[in-house]
């Protein structure tokens, strides 16, 4: 748990310093009703998401299609599959609730996922293709970044923006 603890608490502790959507000091505390509240009705995938209908992108700090730090959080429904794709920027994961399922490649693989319960944190290396699926129950992963971010598909009919 100390490990883990070393590695998420200087994010943490970096984003709080970003400029946050929140408050112009920087600083914030969130109750979970209070995030749910940052994403507007209809808005729209933030650069840096999958792009699939299953996933919705809460904003916490900072505008992920312009350079600087921010912070995502991604609510994945249940029995969600997202192809291989990845992103231009560096970014760090934390599972705050549910399973995540996330594997490294060119293409889907269940064989090459790796199970990460609540508190698992990984990376999503710019440029590295990776994918990713939930199982029975919706998953919640906190995503930091420093933008700007995007998406790019290995496949491009894979793209829920073609489709």
């Amino acid at each position: 748990m100390f490990r883990t603890l070393k590695f998420i608490l200087p994010a943490l502790l970096f984003a709080g310093t970003a400029k946050a959507q929140i408050s112009k000091t920087g600083q914030f505390r969130l109750t979970p009703q209070e995030i749910k509240a940052l994403t507007p009705t209809g808005a729209v995938n933030a650069p840096g998401s999958s792009n699939y209908s299953a996933v919705k992108e809460i904003v916490v700090i900072g505008d992920p299609s312009k350079p600087g730090i921010y912070m995502i959080l991604l609510e994945v429904a249940a029995n969600t599959k997202i192809a291989a794709h990845q992103h231009p920027d560096q970014r760090t994961a934390t599972v705050v609730s549910g399973t995540w399922h996330f594997g490294y490649g060119n293409k889907f693989d269940q064989t090459k996922l790796k199970t990460l319960p609540i508190g698992s944190i990984y990376s999503e290396v710019a440029g590295q293709n990776h994918f990713a699926m939930t199982g029975n129950e919706p998953v919640v992963v906190e995503i930091t970044g420093f933008g700007p971010s995007g998406v790019n598909y290995v496949n491009p009919k894979d793209d829920p923006r073609h489709k």
